[in-house]
């Protein structure tokens, strides 16, 4: 077949499934018909110092328009149990199968949610939200996405110029340096930062705590902010960056945070809030969140493992 016409085949199929969404049927005559949902907004906690904030995303086939959980499968045995397992977690289960294969509508929603998550890896973020918050832009050492994505060591470093600016724009001795990045996924950043950002910096400095001049940078990973933190002497460096995407979501956030980091440190000295997202913790409350544990870390000047609970 054709790629084009596949393709074409494949959106009308999935443009048809969103319109039997939105119309609320919540009693197809054919079990194949509930395709997609989403799981309830939950909040997990997790061992300190990883706070896994939320489940994500949208993963399995179900459908939303009757408020409960509809799975595919043809007469389950224990239906109220499936539909309580199907609540509590994004897994694709529940999908049931054509004979020896998935569903069709199965089939095409995994296809879906993986070119999202393709899209979110090798898309830009969108400039219109960076001017929106005022962020000037720097880049670390990758010329491109391609080597972004093959040097994972030069996106933890700054090239010249990008050093150079952020001595130039930036507040020095910060209390706070908050800065966002794309890391794995523009989509992260295009769906959360207007929310979460101004919220934490507005946090911060009620509790306060001097905040640093804000920016972004372009092909960033975890570690660029060691260098970060040593270049502008902030006591405490958090990074808003964009997660590997899944097949649940692609707009996934997580935030890092380290009281004086630099170059060379063990990983176990951050202090990760995760699962920043519409289907896991909202942005505004991880903003709120966020704004805690900073409080938390600066007070005892400790971060990771050798932060104390409580």
């Amino acid at each position: 077949m054709d790629e084009q016409l596949r393709e074409k085949i494949i959106e009308e199929v999935l443009e048809k499934i969103r319109t039997r969404e939105g119309s609320g049927d919540a009693a197809p005559r054919k079990p194949a018909a509930n395709l997609r949902g989403r799981s309830p907004d939950t909040a997990v906690s997790a061992p300190w110092p990883v706070h896994d904030a939320g489940s994500s995303g949208t993963g399995s086939g179900r459908t939303e328009g009757s408020g409960k959980p509809e799975f595919l499968i043809v007469h389950p045995k224990d239906p109220d149990s499936l539909r309580r397992m199907m609540s509590r977690t994004t897994a694709r289960i529940g999908v049931g199968k054509c004979g020896p294969r998935l569903h069709t509508q199965t089939i095409l929603k995994l296809r879906a949610d993986h070119a999202a998550a393709r899209d979110s890896v090798f898309q830009d973020a969108d400039q219109t939200v960076l001017d929106s918050l005022g962020l000037f832009t720097v880049q670390t050492k990758c010329r491109d996405k391609q080597e972004f994505l093959t040097r994972p060591d030069l996106g933890r470093q700054l090239n010249d110029d990008a050093s150079a600016k952020i001595r130039r724009e930036c507040r020095m001795h910060p209390d706070v340096q908050v800065y966002a990045s794309d890391g794995l996924s523009s989509a992260a950043v295009d769906a959360n930062l207007s929310d979460i950002l101004p919220i934490l910096t507005d946090g911060l400095k009620e509790k306060g705590l001097s905040v640093g001049t804000p920016f972004y940078v372009r092909y960033g990973r975890v570690g660029v902010e060691d260098e970060i933190s040593e270049l502008l002497d902030a006591k405490v460096v958090c990074v808003l960056l964009g997660e590997r995407p899944g097949l649940a979501t692609a707009e996934s956030m997580s935030a890092y945070i380290c009281w004086r980091a630099t170059v060379g440190m063990p990983e176990s000295r951050r202090t990760v809030v995760s699962n920043i997202h519409r289907n896991g913790i909202s942005p505004v409350e991880a903003g709120a969140y966020i704004c805690d544990v900073i409080e938390q870390i600066y007070r005892q000047q400790a971060s990771g493992v050798e932060l104390q609970k409580g």
